[in-house]
């Protein structure tokens, strides 16, 4: 199951069927399904909240990943920024809607066990990502 939650922003998240599909699809790419993911578009103030309070990180950031234990599949929550998503969405001359996708399937690559805290895995990681924005549809 995949949920969506806005919180005081615009929901962004168009075709909501179709980004399902496609998120599974990843995941069964990876030889597991979705057990239960929630996708939370927030603002930036209220993801720096919790930047500082969980990860003791005080900068902005796009995204963040929560992990949560289970049998069935991957489990967690994915927050994400809507004023980095549009300020990414602009510094890389991309649609929002494609950026905000980008973020998404970056957060279910850190479900799924991949992470980018080094040069070449921050790499791997954003070959992925655009693998998968490929194969959106």
């Amino acid at each position: 199951m995949i949920s969506f939650v806005v919180q005081n922003v615009p929901d962004a998240f168009r075709e909501r069927v179709r980004l399902r599909r496609w998120l599974g699809r990843v995941a069964q790419d990876h030889g597991t399904r979705i057990d239960a993911v929630t996708y939370v578009l927030m603002d930036d103030e209220a993801l720096l909240r919790y930047n500082r309070d969980f990860l003791q990180h005080d900068d902005y950031t796009d995204v963040i990943t929560f992990p949560v234990e289970s049998n069935n599949g991957v489990c967690g929550d994915v927050l994400m920024s809507h004023e980095r998503i549009k300020e990414n969405a602009s510094e890389y001359q991309v649609p929002v809607a494609h950026e905000l996708r980008r973020v998404m399937v970056h957060g279910l690559l850190h479900l799924l066990g991949h992470d980018d805290r080094t040069k070449a895995k921050k790499a791997a990681m954003r070959t992925l990502e655009d693998k998968y924005l490929a194969r959106y549809r």
